[in-house]
């Protein structure tokens, strides 16, 4: 700092040092500001750091591209819009974050694009496994002398006396049911927030228990562990069955997702709310924080494209016959039951 008053920080999310008061109207505000204004404060770093980060983007939608030319060749028919859904989760929110970091005001509807989605791809992913098995009939067909354990994160993990359930036609209905309805209900939430948007009703920044934005995140937020719960179900059950086909990294990818997204985004942007992050011109401290988060996505989601592309690249030869001694070791035989 020196006697005018004024400090040396980066003017972006990244930007190249500049000097800028202290009492900057910009850090008084909330506003993100136009691509043009933030383009016009680049240095050379700033240049070197979007053309990357937006390489990455780019090259992350040219390999999911291709591998759904590899796809629509060399996978069965029942699987292909699955697979095609869960490959495409990680290019789709990569390019999604490439636009919001392009365009600041946008970060909001990028993030909510990208969050119906995800809420799409936890139903496909269900659904996925149990069509590895070989579909609905298989499935119930090596399963049916089992019984599923709920007692599973993110929902009951704590509550080891929930009993355990019988699988059946009904509760594989239920399992899907659950998963199914946050991909609507997401949907459906995320298109009545831009409305009360346009309306001015919706304000993200907005905190306070009077503003509509925490009670519908209130209400997503309990739609989303009641959609992942299934799917951790139908893990546990499926992981020794399908691990031939590599089912424990691909879970591990799909949980990766989810914490990168949702986790990850949620703490960078709380701290940017809070002011955590320091205001830099162009960016105030909120959108700072967004900017940042949105240039983290974009690597992290160049990273699991290419970790995607070799699991999913396969042959996809049928699953061998059932052996009973390692079906699941977490399931209950049916004739033990009391």
């Amino acid at each position: 700092m020196d006697g005018k008053g004024t400090e040396t920080a980066p003017t972006g999310a990244n930007m190249s040092n500049r000097s800028f008061p202290i009492s900057d109207p910009i850090c008084q505000t909330e506003e993100a500001p136009f691509a043009m204004v933030v383009i016009s404060k680049f240095g050379v770093f700033d240049y070197i750091l979007y053309g990357i980060l937006t390489f990455m983007a780019t090259v992350s939608l040219l390999v999911f591209l291709e591998e759904c030319i590899y796809i629509y060749k060399k996978v069965p028919a029942n699987k292909k819009s699955l697979i095609v859904w869960v490959n495409g989760a990680a290019p789709a929110i990569g390019t999604m974050s490439c636009l919001g970091m392009w365009f600041p005001r946008s970060t909001m509807f990028t993030d909510m694009f990208s969050g119906c989605y995800f809420a799409i791809v936890v139903f496909k992913f269900l659904i996925l496994m149990v069509e590895e098995v070989g579909g609905d009939e298989a499935f119930l067909k090596r399963a049916g002398k089992y019984k599923l354990k709920i007692s599973t994160g993110p929902c009951c993990c704590c509550c080891c006396c929930l009993p355990d359930v019988a699988i059946t036609r009904r509760s594989l209905f239920l399992l899907k049911l659950g998963s199914f309805q946050f991909a609507v209900l997401k949907t459906a939430f995320t298109i009545f927030s831009i409305v009360l948007y346009t309306n001015g009703n919706y304000d993200i920044k907005k905190i306070s228990a009077d503003g509509d934005a925490i009670w519908i995140n209130s209400f997503v937020g309990v739609l989303t562990i009641t959609g992942l719960w299934p799917v951790g179900i139908t893990f546990i059950h499926l992981k020794n069955t399908l691990r031939t086909i590599k089912i424990i990294p691909k879970y591990a990818m799909y949980q990766l997702l989810l914490i990168l997204t949702q986790l990850q985004t949620a703490i960078i942007n709380i701290l940017g709310s809070n002011g955590t992050i320091a205001c830099s011109p162009p960016f105030p401290s909120s959108i700072r924080g967004y900017m940042m988060s949105q240039q983290l996505l974009i690597m992290e989601m160049f990273i699991i494209t290419m970790v995607t592309r070799l699991l999913y690249r396969r042959q996809y030869d049928p699953l061998p016959e059932e052996q009973d001694a390692n079906e699941n070791t977490r399931m209950t035989d049916l004739t033990q039951s009391p």
